[in-house]
């Protein structure tokens, strides 16, 4: 694992994440291409070691000829939201129901690698409020009142906050990794 690749990733890292790295937000994705899947696992296994004592996580959701599809949580807020009544009421038709929460995440995991299209129910495993994922859903993906983060169905004047907050962060964090504080340093623990 060479040091472009480091650097590459945490630019990633901070762009998609940020939030998450504060606090402030369940999860980010992004997409990052690998030399190989030795690579991949190299440095998913380093950030983990890192970011874990953070409650951080980061895993592989999709893996195909070395680009992959990166998820990363905060562990304890991801357990809050997926304890929620009203969330759980809404996984149990994928096939969530009763499950711990990363056998949550394996079978969110097999959804991404099976489904011929994304799993919409991803919204909740990334923290989007559960009335825009059913939303989403709803109106396959139209009709939305504003588009940030995610697309809008319900309380706008809330997601539009807190898009400008998850902005705010991202522009702080890439400030202060472009200056040279390391991305370890960035990430607040739990």
């Amino acid at each position: 694992m060479n040091d472009e690749v480091i650097f590459m990733f945490d630019s990633m890292l901070i762009k998609h994440c940020s939030p998450t790295l504060a606090g402030l937000k369940t999860a980010g994705l992004f997409n990052f291409r690998f030399c190989s899947e030795q690579e991949a696992q190299q440095t998913l296994s380093l950030w983990n070691r890192n970011l874990n004592p953070k409650g951080v996580c980061i895993r592989i959701l999709k893996m195909n000829s070395c680009r992959a599809l990166i998820y990363v949580y905060r562990r304890t807020l991801l357990g809050r939201l997926l304890a929620d009544e009203r969330i759980q009421a809404f996984l149990a038709p994928y096939g969530y129901h009763g499950l711990s929460d990363d056998e949550s995440l394996l079978l969110l995991e097999r959804r991404v690698q099976a489904c011929p299209e994304f799993p919409h129910e991803i919204g909740v495993f990334l923290g989007y409020p559960l009335d825009d994922v059913i939303g989403f859903i709803e109106n396959s993906g139209r009709n939305c009142k504003c588009c940030g983060c995610w697309k809008v169905y319900c309380n706008e004047c809330e997601a539009l906050r807190t898009f400008a907050r998850y902005e705010k962060c991202r522009l702080v964090y890439e400030r202060l990794f472009l200056s040279g504080r390391p991305l370890i340093q960035l990430a607040v623990s739990a």
